[in-house]
C-alpha cells in the first residue's frame, strides 16, 4: 500500500516521502497516529501545497544533524559494567545503554537510531558506534567498556588461616605480645577445662566398672558353694550315736 508520510519515522523516511507499506501496518499504525495519509489525488494536491515549507523543514533539520554529529563525532562514552576477571560482562551494552548515557550527557537520541554490532558489547574493550541522524546523515561515537569487578562474600583459606593462628595466641598484625599471651592464656586454661573434665568423665566411668566386677565376684562365690551342709550334719549325728552304743 502507498503512503505519504507527514511525520519523520527513522527508519522508514521523512516528511513528505512516498513510501510502500503493508496495509495492516499503515491502517493500524500509521493512519492512526498521524505518521502517513494515503496516497490519493487529494492528499498529493495537499502535499504539493506544502512543498516550501516542507523543504525549509528539511534545511533546517539537515543543519542541525550536521551539527549534532560533529558534537557525537568528538565525544567518547565510558561505560562501567560488573565483569569477571576475564573481561566478561556480567550482562551486554546495548543501544539502549548507550542511549541512556547520552541522555546523562544532553543528546536525546532514540534508542533505534543507534546501531551496534550484533545484540550488543558483552565484554570490555574499546568500540564504535553509529547513530543514524536525518536522511543519509550519520556520526559514529567511541564507546569505551570498563569492567567493575563483583565482591564476594567467601573467606578465603589465607585468612582463615591467619584467623586461626591468631586464636592460638599467634599476635595478629599490629597486635602487642601481651595480647598474645593473654589470648594464648585463655586458650590454654580452656584445653585445662577440657583434659580435666575428660579426667573426671573417665574416673567415673572406672569406678562404675569396678562396682560391676565385685558384684559379679560376688554372685560367682556364692554359686561355688555347694549345698552339702545338711547332709554332714546327718552323718556327724550318725557318728556320734555309734560311740554312745560302744560305750
Amino acid at each position: 500500500m502507498k503512503v505519504i508520510l507527514n511525520k519523520d519515522l527513522s527508519p522508514l523516511g521523512e516528511e513528505g516521502d512516498v513510501k510502500d507499506v503493508a496495509r495492516g501496518y499503515a491502517r493500524n499504525y500509521l493512519f492512526p497516529r498521524g505518521i502517513a495519509l494515503p496516497y490519493t489525488e487529494r492528499v498529493i494536491k495537499l502535499f504539493e501545497s506544502r512543498k516550501g515549507e516542507i523543504e525549509a523543514r528539511k534545511t533546517e533539520k539537515r543543519k542541525d544533524a550536521a551539527g549534532l554529529g560533529e558534537k557525537l563525532g568528538s565525544l567518547e562514552l565510558v561505560i562501567t559494567m560488573p565483569a569477571g576477571a576475564n573481561g566478561r560482562l556480567y550482562g551486554a551494552v546495548t543501544s539502549q545503554t548507550i542511549a541512556d548515557e547520552l541522555a546523562r550527557q544532553g543528546f536525546q537520541i532514540e534508542r533505534k537510531r543507534i546501531e551496534l554490532a550484533g545484540n550488543g558489547f558483552k565484554s570490555v574493550g574499546r568500540y564504535k558506534v553509529t547513530v543514524r541522524l536525518y536522511e543519509n546523515a550519520s556520526a559514529e561515537i567511541a564507546v569505551v567498556v570498563q569492567g567493575q569487578p563483583v565482591k564476594t562474600e567467601t573467606e578465603s583459606p589465607a585468612r582463615g588461616r591467619r584467623s586461626a593462628r591468631y586464636a592460638a595466641g599467634t599476635p595478629a598484625p599490629g597486635g602487642s605480645p601481651e595480647k598474645a599471651a593473654e589470648v594464648g592464656a585463655a586458650g590454654v586454661e580452656a584445653a585445662g577445662v577440657e583434659a580435666a573434665a575428660a579426667s573426671s568423665a573417665e574416673d567415673t566411668q572406672a569406678a562404675g566398672e569396678t562396682a560391676e566386677d565385685a558384684a559379679g565376684a560376688g554372685a560367682a562365690e556364692e554359686a561355688a558353694v555347694p549345698e552339702t551342709a545338711p547332709a554332714e550334719e546327718a552323718a556327724g549325728g550318725k557318728a556320734e550315736e555309734s560311740a554312745e552304743a560302744g560305750a
